[in-house]
């Protein structure tokens, strides 16, 4: 399980307003929160954090190879045991190997997990440091997508988002096999 959203938008209200042709602040609330809406939407069909933050994932300690929900992984700070009674503790570091590839992707193999029964593993990930830096393409699904939760949201007919926003993130979705 990763850690959630960040509070800034990828889409600002001004940019949302103008794509809907809406002219008063009367809805920005509602435009919000469908933006994060949209925006986590794409993170889960990505796999990818689209800003830089830190992220706690809660795995199984078993002696694998698992790979971690969200990238791209800039860095990994630890591995915590999460025993089934008892307090949490830090794994020493030969307990434990971690590894980024060439595509991002963290990794984390627990060898020897104590008492633990699964393990908090703490890192930092994400595309860009600000939402000027993320591709526009995930930018413009998010508004779309937005746009159409917008307009849609008493729609007895909605007959779901349109393929755009599906043809937007495509190319940036990570496959789990």
């Amino acid at each position: 399980m990763a850690a959630a959203i960040p509070a800034l938008l990828p889409v600002s209200l001004e940019e949302a307003r103008a794509f809907l042709r809406i002219e008063t602040g009367g809805e920005d609330a509602l435009l919000a929160g469908l933006l994060r809406s949209a925006t986590d939407l794409c993170e889960a069909f990505t796999g990818h954090a689209l800003i830089v933050r830190d992220v706690a994932e809660i795995l199984g300690a078993g002696s694998g190879w698992r790979r971690l929900e969200r990238a791209p992984v800039r860095a990994i700070a630890g591995v915590t045991g999460l025993p089934a009674e008892g307090a949490p503790f830090a794994l020493a570091a030969d307990a434990y190997a971690i590894e980024i590839d060439a595509q991002g992707e963290g990794w984390v193999r627990v060898t020897r997990p104590g008492a633990a029964g699964r393990v908090c593993v703490a890192y930092t990930a994400g595309m860009a440091e600000e939402w000027n830096g993320v591709p526009e393409a995930l930018r413009q699904g998010i508004l779309r997508l937005a746009a159409h939760l917008f307009t849609q949201r008493d729609g007895a007919r909605d007959a779901g988002p349109p393929a755009a926003v599906t043809a937007l993130w495509r190319p940036w979705r990570r496959m789990r096999l």
